[in-house]
């Protein structure tokens, strides 16, 4: 012990003696190693005070004070390069400190505090495996020296081990924590402030730093034991030291998820919230402190919501009165910019969902203000409106969320339909009109949000919903993007779990099972759960419903109630309505299609089939029940379809007996000539309850009957089956049955000889043998009708007039023999279809006259020739021979080339729709077939796009899409130029399908094809042959006259204009940029050197929308705005990556280059417009306003370098707008003229002279409009003058009619200073953010 006394104390009076000069004494020199560690060891033991004293003594003796010891230790904490060395000292400073008797104010200084802080930072700073500086580059340099010293004694020499010890880390921050208790650093803040952030440095610098977790578990003990003394009163006053804390702490509260998160969390949620309930300073800033992390919130999307998690979890741990006032805050906010709108969403829905009965369920007080809860409600609903897409987003989704956990509760239920308008018998307007108008948002992640809050609110309401919503819903489901149609497909799904209405199933059952055809296969997956749980599933559970009530109602044969009110009662509610539905002509393909695909994954359970089976028994059994007559008697609408459908997958399912006995009962009252045909309209019954046998739906109950069976033949029994085959037979040979009933008699007759023949080629003869027989039959039902009905005209052509004896029996006799024949034409194409390769060398003759007739065509001579019109006399007939042709045609290639030339010339010549129909679908067909061949008239089969009829404007255009989609077809010459008529069609369901073609499959498919075809769709709608390089044939021209939208009136324009926009916004942003350019290098640099003649009115027309086109928002390209339309849409406001920056940069100078060529094309065109005296001299001006608004940063960089081009712009925009000025002057002053004798007093109507003036003038409106634009535009060209004779710099931009405005500079009279703030007040858009509008 003395010898470390002697030691310290020698080494001490050297330094005394060294510090005499001025430098030394700024710098003093540090304690070495080993009087540290003299130093440490005396301090060792602090209840030992004999060292000390020792210390002291000797200290005395050599005239030094306790203080001398200070500035060396200082100065070892700040210079040591090593970290251990600098512990070292830190240690022995602070063990001074804590001695016995030690003299604390004569030790403690702030510098010497200071200097112990940043020897804690250094030494976290440090990494753990610790080197020199430098330290790397001596090596090198010593072994190159051959100067061998190892890394063991180079540390050594540097002063001890390069890891910084833990150890010694954590014994200083406790001996740290002690001294707390004897300095007061009230007088010091400064120093208290270094103190509190570098304690709140450790938990971030410290990780990996401890080796292990129980290291760092007591590092966070002992920081927060320093902070925790730090809030007592003798370091200052309490809330500037909390303040200061929590904003230290700040900082890892908005950190990601990580332990020093967690320590922050952990102390001001427990410690500093004791100190809060006993310290008033403490709690003001406990409450502000949520205040502050609101303000310092970050703005980019994760770190926001890290943020809102740590604020509401400050927030749960407040007293109820501070929350409620939180709460009032954060309401607040929601009317204030747009960054804290967007916090405050977020925050209102963390606090409902986090704080305890935020509707005042529990709360004792009766009336009063709302509880807190509502407010936070009322934020959001208005919130859902913002003026900013991801603002309105985000409320909506977390009203959502807040409806879905609010509604669990039936008390908290109550009180929301309350808020939401629809208790006490509401309806809910004003929340239905937002949804309606959110659900048709511009962005998509808006709708998709509004979808989910229309899911949850139909499970609050139990299904009540708006059908406006609910139509939306379900053109969401069309929706381009994948996430849209998935959120409307869950969405209409839950109405329809939730609320099965008449309305809710025909909506769900139009949009969704549409969707098993979408390219998302995720999508098809879904629509098929769908479908089987809300469908099959349903209809399943009437098998156990049926089983129970149907002999009970058998037995009550209660006639007071109608037959379809008791079906309906016995089964579950909606089922018989969704089986009507589902047979529905535009759901049942996609229900076939749909269960085609359950059936392959073997997802269908018998019990459907049970079900059915037992729906069919039941309606029978009831209606003999009703003492109904049986041959009335129809299964319910979609029964047998649905049985028909799932059949094919489960055979075994079916009974047999069931089948037998329906098929003997149908087809024996057909027989017994009850229903002789089914083409003619069966009276009702008088004496019943006025029932109407439907003879479509007992002809589909046999269709899709005999398809069950054709189905189930496999298991049929081999007598059945042949009897069964036989009779089918018969049937169709006597040919009085419809077409749809041919159809399937000859499947099922096919299906039947397979089952019957005991191998392939056996099958085969027997349906040749069948096929051939049923051929001679039917022609020679057709030879007889046509040379019966030649005759009956060659007769009457001898009389004048014709003779009408007997007009009544032949015109019965020809109604009869037409049937037939039109059944037996028709049998011929179905029987071809199944069996390809039959002999029809005799029926192509029959045929060939039959679609000639009446035409000056080829003959064949030795068939005796129809003597009538049959497009007038028997148009089916004439229609069926058609039909019937074009099946044969696909069976034979060679007949095709020789019938395809007049397929087409019927089809531009024919006056019937239903023809002209058919022949589409057989092109249609015979293009999948034949590509070649057709190939070479696609061209003509689009003109049906403009034809007369709906039905065949739609069907060509779906089967033209299709052929496209599957590249039979290619997107080249006229054909996509045509198909761009469809987007303005008359027909809105016409419309839609353009839409979703174009909007979803071709932006897909080919994503270049509009911005490819742009210019030209411009001169095409336009129908001009103005430019010099646009020639076409007069057959070409007269083509495009009637593809072409051509006018200068509204609505032709407003068409065009529709297109355009639709185009547009298929376009990726460098598409858009490039059709920009394009547009000024086709069309206005054309104007402008004379390629383009301006003079003709489809010319003028071209410019005009090129310059509408320029003006549009579509063509534009925001900031935002990225690559793909999903990234486009608000999902979240992440950061950004280096690519989409890169992309931004990019962008930008494109845009800048391409207005630097714009804007001398505009120049060059607007003199010239002026030297023509041009009307469009106003677009164009108008379009350049704009892209002076638009483009205000791009042409500013132009005009900075071209003064004087900024001088003649400013100069000529002020003319035009004192043009425009003057024009509506005059509008209102002759619109607000007085009429002489109205609205004026009985002295002025008696003396107009007197009223209008001494001298009985009245200026008229003309003449004050155009003093007033006179005076406006002289003040402005004054204004640009005075600017050139002075040589500044013109104003840029200030007087023109763009939102960011500039000073002027200059003196300029009080009124036109006043003049033009006025107008630049009225141009200021005021956003409210209450308001639905974007800018």
């Amino acid at each position: 012990m003395e010898e470390a006394i002697s030691r310290l104390v020698a080494e001490l009076d050297d330094l005394r003696h060294h510090s005499t000069t001025s430098s030394a004494a700024a710098n003093p020199t540090p304690l070495s190693r080993q009087s540290l560690a003299d130093l440490n060891f005396l301090l060792s033991d602090a209840n030992d005070t004999v060292p000390i004293d020792a210390l002291y003594d000797e200290l005395s003796a050599k005239s030094l004070s306790p203080s001398s010891l200070v500035p060396p230790l200082s100065a070892a904490m700040d210079s040591s390069p090593n970290p251990n060395h600098s512990l070292l000292a830190s240690n022995a400073f602070l063990s001074l400190l804590l001695s016995p008797n030690a003299p604390v104010f004569t030790l403690f200084t702030p510098l010497s505090f200071l200097s112990l802080l940043r020897s804690l930072r250094r030494s976290l700073k440090a990494s753990p495996a610790f080197t020199q500086p430098n330290s790397s580059k001596n090596r090198k340099r010593r072994r190159a020296d051959d100067a061998g010293m190892d890394e063991e004694e180079e540390n050594q020499e540097n002063g001890g081990s390069s890891s910084v010890d833990v150890k010694a880390l954590l014994v200083v921050l406790e001996k740290l924590a002690s001294v707390m208790d004897l300095i007061h650093l009230d007088r010091f803040p400064e120093s208290l402030r270094s103190l509190v952030q570098s304690i709140s440095e450790i938990p971030v610098t410290a990780v990996e730093l401890c080796e292990n977790g129980g290291q760092y578990g007591k590092l966070l003990t002992l920081c927060s034991r320093v902070l925790r003394k730090v809030l007592k009163p003798e370091h200052g006053e309490s809330s500037s030291s909390a303040s200061e804390v929590l904003r230290s702490l700040s900082l890892l509260v908005f950190m990601h998820k990580s332990q020093a998160r967690t320590f922050a969390l952990d102390f001001v949620k427990t410690e500093m919230m004791k100190v809060a309930k006993e310290n008033d300073g403490v709690k003001k800033a406990m409450v502000n402190f949520p205040r502050y992390l609101v303000n310092k919130a970050p703005e980019k999307a994760e770190p926001r919501a890290l943020a809102v998690e740590s604020i509401t979890e400050i927030v749960r741990v407040m007293e109820f009165e501070d929350q409620v006032s939180f709460v009032k805050y954060v309401v607040s906010m929601c009317r204030g910019k747009s960054n804290l709108r967007l916090l405050a969403v977020d925050l209102v829905h963390s606090l409902v969902m986090s704080l305890k009965d935020p509707l005042g369920l529990d709360s004792e007080e009766d009336g009063g203000d709302d509880p807190w809860g509502i407010w936070c409600l009322e934020a959001l609903v208005k919130r859902c409106s913002d003026v900013i897409a991801a603002i309105r987003g985000r409320a909506l989704a977390n009203l959502a969320q807040l409806v879905k956990l609010l509604s669990r509760s039936d008390r908290s239920s109550v009180v929301l339909k309350r808020f939401m308008g629809f208790g006490d018998g509401n309806d809910g307007v004003e929340m239905n009109n937002m949804l309606r108008q959110r659900c048709m948002d511009d962005k998509a992640a808006v709708r998709r949000a509004a979808l989910h809050l229309v899911t949850n609110l139909t499970a609050l309401l139990g299904g009540t919903i708006d059908e406006v919503v609910l139509k939306t819903m379900g053109l969401a489901c069309s929706d381009p993007l994948i996430s849209m149609r998935k959120a409307a497909t869950t969405a209409l799904s839950e109405a329809f779990r939730t609320f099965a209405a008449e309305t809710v199933i025909i909506e769900w059952l139009h949009s969704v099972p549409r969707l098993i055809t979408d390219n998302e296969t995720s999508i098809q997956e879904e629509c098929e759960n769908m479908f089987q749980e809300l469908v099959l599933d349903r209809i399943c559970k009437a098998a156990s419903a049926t089983s129970s009530h149907s002999e009970t109602m058998s037995a009550r044969k209660n006639k007071e109630k109608s037959f379809n009110k008791v079906l309906e009662m016995l089964f579950p509610k909606g089922v018989l309505y969704l089986l009507r539905e589902i047979c529905n002509g535009e759901v049942s393909p996609w229900v076939k299609k749909i269960c085609t695909n359950l059936g392959k994954k073997k997802r269908l359970n018998h019990k459907i089939v049970i079900a059915l089976q037992n729906i069919i028994r039941t309606s029978e059994s009831i209606w003999l029940s009703h003492s109904l007559p049986i041959e009335k008697w129809t299964a319910p609408p979609g029964a047998w379809f649905l049985l028909s459908e799932v059949s094919a997958f489960l055979p075994k399912a079916v009974d047999w007996e069931f089948l037998h006995h329906h098929w003997q009962l149908l087809d024996k009252h057909e027989v017994e000539g009850e229903f002789r045909s089914p083409f003619k309209q069966v009276e009702a019954f008088e004496n019943e309850e006025s029932i109407e046998c439907d003879a479509v739906a007992w002809a589909s109950d046999r269709v899709f009957l005999l398809q069950t069976i054709s189905n189930v033949s496999v298991e049929l029994p081999p007598e059945p089956a042949a009897n069964l085959a036989h009779n089918l037979l018969k049937r169709v040979e006597e040919f009085n049955m419809h077409s749809t009933e041919v159809d399937a008699h000859v499947k099922a007759l096919k299906t039947l000889c397979k089952r019957k023949a005991s191998n392939v080629t056996e099958a085969d003869t027997l349906v040749l043998k069948w096929v051939h027989q049923v051929l001679s039959r039917a022609s020679k039902i057709i030879e007889k009708f046509i040379s019966g009905n030649s005759k009956q005209n060659a007769e009457n052509n001898f009389f004048t007039p014709p003779r009408s004896c007997s007009r009544k029996r032949r015109s019965i006799a020809t109604s009869k023999s037409l049937t037939k024949a039109t059944t037996a034409i028709y049998t011929i194409g179905s029987a071809v279809i199944v069996c390809p390769t039959a002999d029809t060398s005799t029926i192509v003759p029959i045929l060939h006259t039959i679609i000639t007739s009446g035409s000056s065509g080829p003959k064949i001579n030795n068939l005796p020739g129809p003597a009538t019109f049959l497009p007038q006399e028997a148009p089916s007939f004439y229609i069926q021979g058609w039909l019937t042709m074009g099946k044969l045609c696909l069976a034979d290639e060679k007949l095709a080339k020789n019938y395809i030339p007049l397929f087409i010339q019927e089809l531009e010549k024919s006056e019937s729709a239903a023809l002209r129909n058919n022949i589409v679908v057989m092109m249609a067909d015979f293009c999948v077939r034949y590509t070649a061949l057709v190939d070479s008239y696609i061209t003509k089969i689009t003109r049906c796009l403009l034809d007369p009829c709906e039905l065949v404007r739609r069907q060509t255009f779906l089967l033209l899409s299709r052929l496209l989609q599957r590249d039979y077809v290619k997107w080249r010459g006229v054909l996509f130029l045509r198909f761009l008529l469809s987007l303005v069609d008359e027909s809105e369901k016409i419309r839609r399908l353009a839409e979703f073609l174009f909007g979803n499959i071709l932006k897909v498919k080919s994503p270049l094809l509009a911005y490819n075809s742009f210019v030209e769709a411009v001169f095409v709608l336009n129908d001009c042959h103005a430019h010099h390089g646009h020639r076409e044939s007069q057959v070409s021209r007269r083509e495009s006259q009637s593809f072409s939208i051509r006018g200068n009136d509204e609505q032709s324009r407003s068409k065009r204009m529709h297109i355009y926009v639709c185009l547009l916004k298929q376009m990726a942003p460098e598409h858009l940029l490039a059709t920009f350019a394009k547009l000024c290098a086709e069309i206005l640099a054309a104007a402008s050197d004379g390629m383009l003649n301006i003079e003709d009115a489809t010319g003028q027309s071209v410019l005009q929308d090129a310059f509408r086109i320029l003006c549009c928002k579509e063509i534009r390209i925001p900031s935002s705005r990225a690559s793909s339309s999903e990234s486009a849409d608000i999902e979240e406001e992440g950061g950004e990556s280096g690519a989409a920056a890169r992309g931004k940069a990019i962008t930008q100078a494109v845009k800048k280059g391409l207005i630097q060529n714009t804007v001398p094309i505009f120049i060059e065109l607007k003199r010239l417009l002026e030297s023509k005296n041009s009307p469009l001299v106003g677009s164009l001006m108008e379009c350049l306003r704009i892209l002076l608004k638009d483009y205000k940063n791009e042409i500013d960089d132009i005009l900075v370098a071209d003064k004087q081009l900024q001088k003649e712009l400013v100069y000529d925009m002020h003319k035009y707008e004192a043009a425009r000025a003057k024009a509506t002057v005059a509008e209102a002053a002759a619109s607000t003229r007085p009429n002489t004798g109205a609205n004026q007093s009985p002295e002025g109507a008696e003396n107009p002279a007197k009223a209008q003036g001494q001298d009985g003038k009245f200026p008229s409106g003309s003449k004050v409009a155009s003093a007033m634009a006179d005076a406006a535009a002289a003040a402005t060209a004054r204004s640009v003058l005075r600017e050139i004779n002075r040589g500044t710099g013109t104003p840029p931009l200030s007087s023109l009619n763009v939102p960011k405005v500039r000073s002027c500079t200059g003196v300029i009279n009080a009124s036109h200073n006043k003049q033009r703030m006025d107008d630049l007040q009225s141009l200021k858009k005021r956003h409210c953010f209450d308001s639905d509008d974007e800018s």
